[in-house]
């Protein structure tokens, strides 16, 4: 699937993004911050993606519920000739830069649309605002799905003292305005 450079091929992206998928974290030091968000949570919440509940064992809890309305928006398949595809080689790192364009884009090529993807993300918000309810909750997930919820959250009221930040265990904290 890779070649000896980390390079992949078109045509082996779709099998490079479902070992993605499957895979679980790289072993790495988690920030302090991110272990307190967990360990200050009465829900914590999950995508069914390996990596997300991978994540949650290693902050050392267990997904009260996961769920696959927090799972990360898939990329779509490019469609080209079979000789381009089996060419056209870049790392995969790039293809993911370069499909998810396509997808804001509108491009979805029988993966989930943008449009559907918001409406899963307004019903991830509209989940975790009721389990709020119960105290404070954190979600593992990944992606552009976090920036999705995290808008629709702006949407309907919330707010954040921060700048959201997206880089690997960062943490967002949201508050309902009153």
């Amino acid at each position: 699937m890779l070649t000896d450079r980390g390079w992949v091929a078109l045509a082996g992206m779709p099998a490079w993004i479902a070992a993605y998928d499957a895979a679980g974290v790289v072993d790495q030091t988690i920030p302090q911050a991110s272990i307190a968000s967990a360990g200050a949570a009465a829900t914590i919440v999950s995508s069914t993606l390996p990596r997300a509940l991978a994540s949650v064992r290693a902050l050392g809890h267990t997904p009260a519920l996961a769920d696959a309305l927090f799972r990360e928006a898939a990329l779509p398949t490019l469609s080209m000739p079979p000789v381009w595809s089996r060419c056209a080689r870049l790392p995969p790192a790039c293809w993911a830069v370069l499909l998810r364009l396509m997808w804001m884009a509108g491009y979805a090529n029988g993966a989930e649309s943008r449009q559907a993807t918001r409406l899963r993300a307004r019903q991830g918000a509209a989940r975790l605002m009721l389990l709020a309810r119960s105290g404070p909750v954190l979600l593992v997930a990944h992606g552009i799905i976090n920036r999705m919820i995290a808008a629709e959250l702006r949407r309907s009221g919330w707010t954040t003292e921060q700048r959201a930040r997206h880089a690997c265990w960062s943490t967002n904290t949201f508050t309902l305005a009153a």
